[in-house]
């Protein structure tokens, strides 16, 4: 995924549509999967925060929504996201 814990300039440019594309739920879903990942290790060093996990929550909450929406559009793109972003195994 990205290189750093959260450059989401690459992480856009990986995902986007199209050339000016920023917003689409692809990008959104791959922004959300790189914030989770980079607070799933946070909560594993920090485990009594649980005001960041409130947050984890959430995010994961959305993520979860926007991957219905890709899967109830178009589900090879849904496919391709989940290969994309390991997320399945």
């Amino acid at each position: 995924m990205a290189k750093s814990p959260l450059d989401k300039s690459s992480v856009i440019s990986d995902f986007k549509v199209h050339d000016s594309d920023t917003g689409s739920p692809e990008v959104q879903i791959a922004l959300l999967t790189q914030r989770v990942t980079h607070l799933t290790e946070h909560l594993r060093t920090h485990r009594k925060d649980f005001h960041s996990r409130r947050g984890l929550i959430a995010m994961t909450s959305r993520r979860r929504k926007l991957l219905d929406y890709v899967k109830r559009h178009d589900l090879e793109k849904y496919k391709e996201l989940l290969e994309r972003l390991k997320l399945r195994r």
